[in-house]
């Protein structure tokens, strides 16, 4: 997204994580934003003014009394040209601060003039982090209406592992554009997405799974977030990461899990997108110990999953969308075909294991769109035997990146919606 003619003040205050910050203003600047800093004397012992100045293209605003300021009341004019405030590194110090009303340098100062929109990213030692007082403080701020963006869970600089690293600027910037989507077409609408594998315990050591990655669903994820929509992610087992903070990502492990989750979910859901590969079988018994190899052969009994498509199917209304994915090795459009009209869907994604760079494990994928004749009539305005003796509209797309896959799969969404 653009950010064109948005103004954006980037403070840092004394903390490792200003290298950083170095990425989050290139970030802005390159979409658009016209950016300028504030940095406590603490800051500039992390990052340079030079860099700053030179990223930014303005000059850095850190000492309230220099004489080379633009304005003798620079945290004024600064309040008055800002559109929003991104505090990133947020020191224990200058969260203390910002709580408490104290105002004795650029940063703190500019903090107390400002009644635009601020974005705080804490960054410190996660004892720091966890001490009552800091926290205290932190909710202060949000009760004030400060938009907190929570440091995540990594090593630290003392070597450390534990919550308190800066959240990547990749992250921030996606919580900035976010924050100023207000026109995109999905704002207001409540998406729910299943991705990845599910793991099926036959012991406490083996499973049954699949080769899912889970990328094709977090890449739609991310898309819809993109475009304005509140995302519930239900993912399976997948070491993968949305890039949107606007994804809420619910980790689950087995069918049921993930079965549980979708049911508590989507009534509310306007779009469902279930692109999970589901395991539809797991093991009648799991066994509580490991099991030891001693015969020749091993028999698993396997029961039947919930057919969490299927059932979502049953319950949605003419207002929700309902979108599945199948992947098929063998009579691909006539399996995809049956799908469609059985589990009651709008639209369903195809992709073919025949298909070179399509499926598991690819960073590419090449699909095909089934759509339920006349995308403008709710299916569920529609007898079943109509479905039944109606022949879906097909579209073809060529093998693209997955990213892109799901750009185009969002597109078609949108003709349902609108």
């Amino acid at each position: 997204m653009s950010l064109a003619g948005k103004h954006i003040i980037v403070g840092l205050s004394g903390g490792i994580a200003a290298y950083k910050t170095l990425f989050l203003i290139r970030l802005l600047v390159k979409n658009g934003a016209s950016v300028k800093t504030v940095a406590t004397p603490n800051a500039l012992h992390f990052v340079t003014k030079l860099s700053l100045q030179t990223l930014s293209k303005n000059n850095v605003y850190d000492d309230v009394f220099s004489e080379i300021n633009d304005f003798s009341t620079e945290h004024i004019s600064l309040a008055d040209w800002a559109d929003a405030m991104i505090v990133a590194p947020a020191t224990a110090n200058i969260i203390g601060k910002f709580a408490n009303g104290i105002a004795d340098d650029a940063l703190s100062t500019t903090f107390l003039a400002l009644n635009k929109p601020v974005f705080v990213a804490p960054a410190m030692n996660s004892k720091m982090y966890e001490n009552p007082a800091v926290q205290q403080n932190l909710q202060t701020l949000i009760k004030r209406g400060i938009h907190m963006i929570e440091p995540s869970i990594g090593e630290l600089a003392c070597g450390d592992e534990g919550k308190g690293r800066m959240e990547e600027p990749e992250a921030i910037f996606e919580r900035i554009v976010g924050f100023f989507l207000t026109n995109k077409i999905f704002c207001g609408k409540k998406v729910l997405i299943t991705a990845g594998p599910t793991y099926e315990a036959i012991d406490p050591v083996r499973f049954i799974g699949n080769h899912s990655s889970g990328l094709m669903g977090i890449c739609i994820a991310d898309e819809f977030a993109n475009q304005g929509a509140d995302v519930v992610l239900v993912c399976g087992p997948s070491a993968i990461k949305s890039k949107s903070p606007r994804v809420k990502r619910i980790d689950v492990v087995s069918a049921k899990d993930m079965f549980e989750v979708c049911k508590e979910h989507f009534e509310t859901a306007d779009i469902t997108v279930c692109s999970a590969a589901v395991a539809d079988y797991a093991p009648k018994q799991i066994f509580e110990q490991k099991i030891k190899k001693k015969d020749d052969d091993l028999v698993l009994e396997l029961t039947k999953n919930p057919d969490i498509l299927g059932y979502l199917g049953e319950q949605k209304t003419e207002k929700q969308i309902l979108v599945g994915f199948a992947l098929e090795t063998e009579n691909e459009f006539l399996n995809a075909e049956n799908k469609l009209k059985s589990k009651h869907l709008d639209m369903l994604v195809l992709n073919s294991l025949n298909d070179e760079g399509a499926g598991f494990g690819h960073q590419t994928n090449k699909i095909s769109m089934l759509f339920r004749q006349g995308t403008s009539t709710p299916l569920s305005a529609r007898t079943l035997s109509e479905v039944e003796m109606s022949t879906p509209t097909v579209k073809h797309f060529e093998l693209k990146n997955k990213q892109d896959v799901a750009k185009d799969i969002v597109n078609e969404i949108t003709h349902y919606i609108f």
